[in-house]
């Protein structure tokens, strides 16, 4: 998120941005492609059919029958997450070497912009990624499709057409459950870019914590609700913690409040609410057992640190 931020900014204006998606990441991996990246690096033949073993291994479907794998890195697998990374390479190496990509050089890059001509960047976290732009929709376009082409001629990936979206920064865009867009701060004239939690995962949140107060049943003391509620907010705030989530924090709190509120309320319904906050609250309004409930709006919010490329690989050049 601290990439996209700071490529989106001034004077560095990547403005326009190519969401990817790919289409059943996990399911369509050419294993023949895959097996000959990983001998790329690994030369050990116990590894590499040990790791072919893990690719043939098969599954169980829903219909408790056994499917083989005959492409795709089984999901559950210990080692897919890391072999879909190592698919996924082919999409850096080609942005990498392509002249406009990181590789190339500040004044190479000055004289393309003078040219008409685009530069970019790909930000990437496993099978979810940006391509950023700095230069126009109709560039942003041609390479969404060059992309399309790449993936499917090396890896046998496909992009989904209806998912894989070009937007500009202006207009906002979803990235990793976070919302990063470019508003005008309130009471000038200036624009800045903003981070921030997405409505889905906000609304993905609430509906857990309405799903719990449902699942522990009002026979149940408030601290059995209090301590799965916890463990829920408390990481999905943790989460989001470092962008502008004062405000989402906030709502939370209100919503998380309420919906303990109704839980008490089913539980004793011929309390009244003076009795139920010196029993809950110790005559406050904020629940509490022997543990208290976490409250999303005390939680202060921190930023992302844009380190570049400062951070050592461990990892040799290939």
């Amino acid at each position: 998120m601290a990439e996209i931020r700071y490529l989106a900014t001034n004077p560095r204006r990547y403005e326009w941005i190519v969401e990817g998606d790919i289409k059943a990441c996990f399911d369509e991996i050419d294993h023949t492609a895959l097996m000959g990246r990983v001998r790329g690096r690994i030369a050990d033949k116990r590894v590499l059919d040990l790791v072919k073993a893990f690719l043939k291994a098969g599954i169980f479907g829903e219909d408790r029958q056994f499917q083989e794998t005959n492409a795709g890195t089984p999901q559950g697998s210990i080692l897919s997450p890391l072999l879909s990374n190592v698919a996924l390479t082919v999409l850096d190496e080609h942005i990498a070497q392509r002249p406009g990509g990181p590789g190339t050089s500040p004044g190479v890059k000055a004289g393309r912009l003078r040219r008409g001509l685009p530069n970019f960047k790909l930000v990437r976290y496993a099978d979810d990624w940006c391509l950023m732009i700095r230069g126009g929709q109709p560039d942003a376009v041609t390479l969404r499709d060059e992309i399309a082409g790449v993936l499917l001629s090396t890896m046998g990936l496909r992009l989904s057409p209806d998912k894989t979206l070009i937007t500009h920064i202006d207009e906002g865009v979803d990235f990793l459950g976070w919302r990063i867009q470019r508003h005008r701060k309130k009471g000038t004239n200036r624009h800045f870019i903003y981070t921030y939690p997405a409505k889905k995962s906000l609304k993905a949140v609430m509906a857990k914590v309405k799903k719990l107060c449902r699942q522990v049943e009002v026979n149940q003391p408030l601290d059995e609700l209090i301590r799965r509620l916890n463990q829920a907010v408390r990481g999905w705030c943790a989460y989001f913690r470092p962008g502008v989530s004062s405000a989402t924090f906030a709502y939370l709190s209100h919503y998380l409040w309420q919906r303990v509120w109704r839980w008490l309320r089913s539980k004793h319904r011929r309390s009244t609410w003076k009795e139920l906050r010196r029993q809950y609250c110790g005559g406050g309004w904020w629940p509490r057992g022997q543990r208290e409930l976490f409250d999303p709006e005390t939680l202060g919010t921190t930023r992302y640190r844009y380190r570049g490329s400062i951070i050592p690989s461990p990892w040799p050049a290939a």
